[in-house]
């Protein structure tokens, strides 16, 4: 039965992405800072603030301990933040770096620990939409997304060799807690700039990550794939 481990489960995109896994037969550890109340046989979630590497280190310790091995990992945990820059605090910038950016490093590198034995291996990371749009009021968010992908392309390249895939999914806007905040006339503009001009849904964040784990998609590594139409 395969493994993997979702970031950020609690609620939102990762938590309905761990329901669908768990209802195609994995075995899935979630991540949060909050406990989680999805309760599953196969299902275990696991604190810890991904920015803190120590408290990473004792995440994957616990995955290890379980079972020993790793057969994917996704990288759905993030930060948003929508100001403009000259309204986004130095210590708002912080806390999205360190989850999204160094949260995300530490996790590919643990999780690569893992599946290195075995010589095979899935990381999906999460970018966004917001990376080729070039949004206004998502400095901070784009700019740490951006180097999740740069992460993504290089991580392939340094993780090939045993027989680990890396690649990312761009969301274009869902509708969970992370988007309620965000205005209603900013939103519209992203959705113009969308050749659907409408929001994703999970269902289609899952088929992407779907086929990233396939295995008959071993050759596809370093890639990031934008949902919702970007030009």
């Amino acid at each position: 039965m395969p493994t993997m481990l979702i970031t950020g489960s609690r609620k939102g995109i990762g938590r309905q992405l761990a329901e669908h896994f768990l209802a195609a037969g994995w075995t899935v550890f979630g991540g949060s800072r909050q406990p989680s109340d999805l309760r599953h046989e196969r299902y275990t979630h696991l604190q810890a603030d991904l920015a803190d590497e120590a408290a990473v280190r004792d995440l994957f310790a616990t995955i290890r301990r379980a079972g020993g091995g790793l057969d994917a990992l996704l990288n759905n945990a993030g930060i948003a933040s929508m100001n403009h820059c000259l309204l986004t605090p130095g210590a708002v910038v912080q806390q999205i770096l360190g989850t999204n950016v160094t949260g995300t490093f530490l996790c590919c590198r643990e999780a690569a620990k893992l599946m290195q034995p075995r010589q095979s291996g899935r990381i999906v990371n999460f970018s966004t939409v917001a990376v080729p749009l070039r949004l206004e009021g998502e400095a901070a968010y784009a700019a740490s997304k951006a180097a999740v992908e740069m992460l993504t392309r290089i991580l392939a390249r340094e993780l090939a060799e045993f027989g680990i895939t890396v690649n990312a999914v761009g969301p274009a806007p869902v509708a969970t807690d992370l988007t309620r905040g965000v205005p209603a006339a900013k939103l519209a503009e992203l959705r113009s700039r969308l050749a659907l001009k409408r929001d994703c849904t999970v269902a289609e964040i899952a088929h992407v990550v779907e086929f990233f784990l396939d295995p008959a998609s071993a050759a596809v590594t370093g890639q990031v794939l934008y949902l919702g139409g970007v030009s």
